[in-house]
């Protein structure tokens, strides 16, 4: 427990161009403030600033999401071993609403900031802007740039397709595929098809698809531009020429996400998590993970994490009355991680009916028979989750598949 009248009290308001700091003592007087510009040589400042008023004091620093704008201004503090908070920003937003007449500029918030760092000593994160933690993350947001771009364009190819070829989704399972990707540029519209023989169609096929692609699907693709006609439109160049723009754009992206997703299984390594051992993570999956937990040692337990992730439920109350209820609190990109694994662990083969992991699905059936409906039971193999992919990356140490008891096997 610390005394609060040891320390002095420096809440920072973080913005991409400059940050504002105001210093207050354990009184909540305010002792002073400073607006620097974000730029490590700026930084210095801040620290000869608050010297001023910690004579006899330890200055405590407050950070308004320090894993942000003000990650290097974390960082330099760290280094320079200072105290350092990562306050979350709905708790300075709350600060800000409670006053009876609320106001909003830099200092103002950087003292609500200063504020929570003193109510709230005790109870804040110790900020830990790690570089690895942050890089995987930055990895993790360049792949869905990627993907979402490709969505974009996949798009874009469906709407000009549809006004080339009418039955073009009958072509190919997939439209952007190595195949049909190479098809749309060789073909963009109907007239390109005029006079190629089936033979021919269906050898082009065959060289980018690995001889999967038959003379079956060369003599049906033709079939179907005979029987759907087509039409003499004006600029069909133009035309003709989006289609095979995007099919570059397309193929270029592809080829950059191979490349970002190389680089987040090498970084991977460097970690040394097994989460790839449990069925249904896969690198790319352990990698937002990692991106959205962070350092698993600032968890203490995994009851913290649980509530980090919202899959722990909250209590409700009044006068002794209440009941515990979903939460819609915490991480919310991680807690679609934990939904989307949790579905998969209770899935089962469609043909053979194998389940994926047949503890899981034992434990989910469990939970309905128990009374649970289906959404209250797959929260539970959530929470389930979220112990397991705690203690393997607390230990480091591999999943293992637990046998079911015999009775349950027959």
């Amino acid at each position: 427990m610390n005394k609060k009248q040891n320390h002095i009290y420096v809440g920072i308001d973080l913005h991409k161009e400059t940050h504002t700091a105001v210093i207050i003592n354990c009184w909540n007087e305010k002792l002073g403030e400073i607006t620097i510009d974000n730029r490590p040589s700026e930084f210095k400042k801040l620290l000869e600033a608050v010297r001023k008023h910690s004579k006899s004091t330890t200055p405590i620093y407050g950070l308004e999401n320090a894993y942000g704008y003000g990650r290097n201004l974390a960082i330099f503090l760290v280094e320079n071993k200072q105290i350092v908070k990562d306050v979350n920003p709905s708790l300075s937003y709350a600060q800000r609403i409670s006053a009876p007449t609320t106001k909003k500029d830099d200092a103002y918030d950087a003292l609500c900031v200063a504020n929570v760092l003193l109510n709230k000593l005790d109870e804040l994160p110790d900020a830990c802007p790690h570089d690895s933690f942050w890089t995987i993350a930055q990895l993790v947001n360049r792949r869905d740039a990627i993907v979402q771009s490709l969505v974009m364009l996949k798009n874009q190819l469906h709407e000009q397709l549809k006004h080339a070829y009418a039955s073009y989704n009958k072509y190919f399972t997939v439209i952007d595929t190595k195949t049909a990707l190479n098809f749309w540029e060789l073909y963009p519209s109907p007239r390109h098809l005029k006079n190629v023989k089936v033979e021919d169609l269906a050898e082009t096929l065959r060289k980018t698809s690995n001889n999967n692609c038959s003379t079956n699907r060369a003599q049906k693709i033709l079939d179907l531009v005979n029987s759907d006609g087509s039409m003499n439109l004006d600029y069909q160049d133009t035309r003709d020429f989006i289609v095979r723009s995007i099919v570059r754009d397309i193929r270029h992206k592809k080829q950059e996400l191979e490349i970002v997703e190389e680089e987040i299984e090498k970084m991977m390594k460097t970690f040394d998590y097994k989460l790839e051992t449990m069925p249904g993570i896969n690198t790319v999956t352990a990698a937002r993970l990692i991106a959205e937990i962070g350092d698993i040692n600032r968890f203490p337990n995994v009851d913290k994490f649980a509530r980090f992730t919202g899959v722990a439920p909250v209590l409700f109350s009044s006068a002794g009355k209440g009941k515990e209820q979903k939460s819609k609190q915490g991480n919310r990109r991680l807690y679609g991680i934990f939904y989307f694994l949790a579905v998969q662990m209770i899935q089962t083969a469609w043909k053979s009916g194998k389940p994926r992991n047949a503890v899981f699905l034992e434990y989910y059936q469990r939970k309905q028979s128990e009374g649970k409906n289906k959404p209250q039971a797959l929260v539970c193999v959530m929470r389930r989750l979220v112990n397991i992919i705690y203690g393997m990356l607390k230990n480091k140490t591999e999943y293992r598949i637990p046998e079911l008891p015999k009775e349950k096997t027959m």
